[in-house]
């Protein structure tokens, strides 16, 4: 059993994430606080593996009980607010929480599907305990010299940890990066314009969601609209980004294995995909299409992902070319893109 706590000063939201987690036997609530400082005095008494918490609280807001919590222990936290407060969301994220949702996810239909993921990735998370030091003593595994040729695109996939990764990520990418890049990450319905904002401000490239038949350019990063799956068309002698609204593919729309499918398609082998941290397989088959047409593909290490599913998912096709911590992979993407 996953021993639960939540904490809202909403009790109608209370009751919504109650009856959610009610719909699957592995999840157990075994307390409820209706403000932060409530909430933070039971976690640290009734020692939960999972929390679920809001941002905007009285007495305590969830980033201020996030923050204490972590001093003292590394329970499984995921946070679940409004839109208003959605770019603290992903703040939370760097104090340590491991995910988060919208409430407009849990106070209307959901599909069979998107409970299964849902319920999926909070049991694999209150597995998790925070290790400050789990990027530490890395080892690269040695990688076949890779020719040189033209980069026209970087695509990255991540889910589950990946805005903490990405945030780190871009403030060792520097700001004359030559060519653009375009991310699918797995985001709660909503919160796709405040995951721009909050990214923009860890890099001096300039992030904004991808636009139907925006035609990248370098110096910007383009982020995939929730709920669309973004793609790459090829445009008189050029290129394009666009969107189409098919099926999820891996359960996940956006996705990452659409952006790369169609990035091989349109520009063979100057394209670069990498894979970080996440749950599930989606990049996987992206990752075997980039290398078929010739591209280079990268993922994340084991021992610096949050979750390496996505990433293991996409070495175990065989056709990754370099594994690495995430702290060396904007080096690495320099010196491809030269």
């Amino acid at each position: 059993m996953i021993n639960t706590l939540i904490i809202d000063d909403s009790p109608l939201a209370r009751d919504f994430i109650r009856d959610f987690l009610g719909g699957d036997e592995s999840f157990k609530i075994i307390g409820e606080a209706e403000d932060g400082e409530e909430g933070l005095q039971k976690i640290l008494s009734m020692n939960p593996d999972l929390v679920t918490i809001d941002i905007d609280m009285p007495k305590m807001n969830g980033l201020e009980v996030i923050k204490e919590v972590m001093k003292t222990t590394s329970v499984p936290i995921v946070v679940i607010s409004s839109n208003d407060t959605a770019k603290n969301a992903y703040e939370a994220t760097l104090l340590g929480a491991l995910e988060f949702y919208s409430k407009s996810t849990f106070s209307g239909y959901i599909s069979p599907q998107k409970q299964h993921e849902i319920y999926e990735t909070l049991k694999r998370i209150s597995g998790i305990k925070a290790n400050k030091n789990k990027a530490d003593a890395v080892s690269i595994q040695p990688f076949a010299q890779l020719d040189k040729r033209e980069i026209r695109m970087v695509v990255i996939a991540s889910s589950t940890g990946g805005p903490k990764a990405l945030s780190h990520f871009f403030t060792l990418l520097p700001g004359d990066f030559p060519v653009p890049i375009a991310i699918v990450q797995h985001n709660s319905s909503g919160f796709d314009e405040s995951f721009a904002q909050w990214l923009n401000d860890f890099t001096p490239l300039k992030v904004k969601i991808a636009e139907e038949k925006e035609v990248p350019c370098k110096g910007t990063v383009y982020i995939a609209k929730t709920d669309k799956h973004l793609l790459v068309q090829k445009k008189d002698n050029d290129f394009c980004l666009c969107y189409n609204d098919d099926e999820p593919e891996n359960n996940q729309k956006p996705a990452a294995d659409i952006l790369f499918r169609t990035a091989a398609q349109s520009l063979g082998s100057s394209v670069i995909s990498v894979v970080l941290t996440g749950m599930g397989n989606d990049g996987a088959a992206g990752t075997k299409k980039i290398k078929e047409m010739g591209g280079i593909t990268l993922a994340q290490d084991e021992k610096s992902s949050l979750i390496y599913s996505m990433p293991k998912s996409a070495v175990e096709t065989g056709c990754v070319d370099i594994e690495l911590p995430l702290d060396l992979i904007p080096e690495e993407l320099v010196k491809l893109t030269k």
